[in-house]
Formats: structure tokens, sequence, C-alpha cells
């Protein structure tokens, strides 16, 4: 089981790697932002999974919850500041 774990903590990141390509080279601010959010995405994912490849569960969950109120909240301060500028 623990092989299993490490695998899939492996290919989460590079997953995450992959959203951090499109973050980097994304041509619009729009493309960005989507990239962002699913670096977000899995990163609460990797910590899930590695709460339970610790047997910590309880810890990452916390800490996974907090991260995406976190996200959450920088995205609509994204989407607020889009709005006001007047991007589509």
């Amino acid at each position: 089981m623990k092989t299993f774990l490490f695998c899939v903590l492996v290919l989460l990141a590079i997953l995450i790697g992959a959203y951090l390509f499109r973050v980097l080279q994304g041509p619009t601010i729009f493309d960005r932002l989507l990239g962002h959010n699913g670096i977000s995405t899995k990163a609460i994912i990797l910590l899930i999974v590695m709460g339970v490849y610790f047997e910590r569960v309880d810890m990452f969950i916390d800490i996974s919850i907090g991260y995406a109120l976190l996200n959450l909240v920088g995205a609509l301060a994204v989407a607020k500041y889009l709005e006001q500028k007047g991007l589509p």
C-alpha cells in the first residue's frame, strides 16, 4: 500500500508541474488563473494522500481545509479585481 501511495504522490507532483508550465507560459491572465486553481486543487489532494501515507490523516485534513479556504478567498479576490478592471 505504501508503494501505491508513493506512486500517487509522484504522479500528483508531476501534474502540479504540468499546471505550473501553464501558469508560467499562459498567454492570458485567465490561463494563468486556471493553472493556479489546478495547482491548488492538486495540492489539496496531495496533502490528503500525504496524510494517508504518513498515517496522520487528521492533521493533514485540517491543513488542506485551511489551504482550500485560502485558495477560495484568493480566487474570489482575483475575480473581483478582474471584474473591476473591466475584462470580460
